[in-house]
């Protein structure tokens, strides 16, 4: 993916660049499964957004999961309106990548998402990912309610015990408030489907996750 060896410190909001108006529209389909892209979902679903490095990857690992109704790809949590991937990926809009996941509560918990986080990237890097360098590729998690912070928090205290027992280091993760989500380009959408031989950076430290 391009955005390798960019700045990797956030930029200023005098520093980012001006974005526009204009919104990136989504398919109006779900590539894997069918479903509509743009709300509203069903009443049963309730939405979680993580950041994992790439955001290819990390859409993937979701929507082969049990109870996710709908995953989408997109930019978040920076200072740049309806940024374009090549302004995400220069380090000027602050934007990490993101994977929105719409999942059906009866199904699935946002325990189990929280899990599925933690194993399947490496939370200690900072604002990178393997060899993937940048603001964009930095670990995140963007609640949408006081219950789904007070898992996230706990989740992450726990991790950091298992991690720590394992030698390895200090968790990096952002746990904020979900910020606007600015979906990615159409090709982004689904990209490993459309793209089965693509590339995919995503890895986790081989520490697995037991919720006490």
């Amino acid at each position: 993916m391009l955005g390798m060896d960019k700045m990797t410190g956030m930029p200023s909001k005098e520093q980012a660049l001006p974005g526009r108006d204009e919104k990136i529209v989504p398919p109006a389909k779900h590539y894997v499964n069918g479903h509509t892209m743009l709300p509203p979902y069903p009443d049963n679903c309730e939405q979680a957004m993580f950041g994992m490095g790439c955001f290819w990857g990390a859409e993937r690992r979701y929507w082969e999961t049990e109870g996710v109704y709908l995953t989408a790809v997109g930019y978040a949590a920076g200072l740049t309106p309806n940024p374009t991937y090549q302004e995400v990926c220069s380090g000027m809009t602050g934007h990490n990548e993101v994977v929105l996941v719409v999942f059906d509560k009866s199904k699935i918990s946002y325990e189990n998402l929280l899990q599925l986080f933690w194993e399947s990237h490496n939370p200690t890097q900072g604002m990178r990912q393997g060899n993937d360098r940048g603001t964009q590729y930095r670990s995140g998690i963007y609640y949408y309610s006081e219950q789904q912070k007070q898992a996230a928090e706990q989740s992450k205290q726990q991790y950091q015990q298992m991690l720590s027992s394992a030698n390895m280091g200090m968790i990096t993760t952002e746990v904020i408030p979900a910020p606007e989500f600015y979906f990615a380009e159409e090709y982004h959408q689904q990209y490993l489907a459309k793209n089965p031989g693509g590339y995919c950076g995503l890895g986790g430290t081989g520490v697995a996750y037991t919720s006490v």
